[in-house]
Parts: structure tokens; C-alpha cells; sequence
């Protein structure tokens, strides 16, 4: 799909194919929709950057609070979005030993305890041991960095589902 296409669409079918482009928040992309025509893939990221930092910070924790936990509840009971299942997949979240499960489940309550929202990290470009490594080291952020290390993890989720919505060719494809 090419950007001519992407302005062409109709508010509804803008919704329903970039609503989740950062999870589980279709507002974004509800708002974001009546700055078009957009010159370019990379005009809509921005659009939807800028949207996002003009947030309060209530607004910008309300984004990490819809982010599921690494290998959490919703990966086991089947309730994650499709993109979460697929990145969490392909970071090796889902096929962790009981060990390391239980390591994960620990390190993601102790992030949320200090943090009050969930730990971001766009897994579709990493991998499990690099999660670990940055869930542990960032549970020592202050939290104003980490609110701001998180909405950063949302804007290259983003751009990676973004591209995968639009380039045929776009390498981490889902």
C-alpha cells in the first residue's frame, strides 16, 4: 500500500488497519486520521509522534499502562493482540522454561511495583536475553526517564508496525 493509498482511506478503514499501531490506543490513530493527506510513511509517524509527546504525562503513562507484560498473563491465556503474540514470539517469550518464567514474572512485578505501568521494549528487535538484561537494568531508572525510555520503546514499535502495514518489502515484517 503506497501513501496515496493510505490517504485515500476512509476514516473507518484507517481505524481498523493502523488502530494498533501502538497497542491497544485506536484514539491515536483516530486523531491523527484529519491530518491528512500525509507526504509520506514517514509524515504519519511523525504525526503520530508529535501526537504522542503533546500528551500529559497522565496521557503518555495511560500509552504504557495498554502495553502487556513480557511473557505475562495475556501471552498465556491467548488474550494479547496479534502484533504483541507475533513480537513477543519472535523475541522468544513464548517458549521460556519454568525457570525462566518465573524470573521474567518477578522482574516485570518489580518494574510495575516502582514504576506503576508495565516494562516496553520493542522485542520484535531484540531478544530474550537482552530483555532480561534491560528489564533489570532499567528497573533502576528514575521515573521520569523510564516514562520517557518507555514512550520511546512505543514510538519504534510503532514505526516497525507502521511499516509492516505499508512497505511490501519492510524488513521485521510481521
Amino acid at each position: 500500500m503506497d501513501i496515496s493509498a493510505v490517504n485515500a482511506l476512509s476514516y473507518e478503514d484507517f481505524v481498523n488497519i493502523f488502530g494498533n499501531v501502538v497497542e491497544k490506543c485506536p484514539l491515536i490513530t483516530a486523531a491523527v486520521w484529519t491530518s491528512r493527506p500525509f507526504i509520506s510513511l514517514n509524515a504519519l509517524e511523525a504525526t503520530i509522534n508529535e501526537f504522542i509527546d503533546a500528551l500529559p504525562e497522565s496521557g503518555k503513562e495511560g500509552i504504557l499502562r495498554c502495553h502487556p507484560d513480557l511473557a505475562g498473563r495475556d501471552l498465556h491465556s491467548g488474550t494479547l493482540t496479534r502484533e504483541s503474540r507475533e513480537e513477543q514470539a519472535r523475541a522468544g517469550m513464548d517458549a521460556l522454561s519454568s525457570a525462566e518464567a518465573s524470573r521474567v514474572a518477578r522482574l516485570n512485578e518489580e518494574y510495575k511495583r516502582r514504576f506503576g505501568f508495565p516494562f516496553v521494549i520493542c522485542a520484535r528487535t531484540t531478544d530474550k536475553t537482552r530483555i532480561w538484561r534491560e528489564l533489570s537494568e532499567r528497573c533502576q531508572n528514575a521515573r521520569a526517564a523510564e516514562m520517557a525510555r518507555g514512550i520511546e520503546e512505543v514510538k519504534k514499535i510503532c514505526r516497525l508496525r507502521l511499516q509492516g502495514l505499508v512497505l511490501s518489502d519492510a524488513p521485521n515484517k510481521l
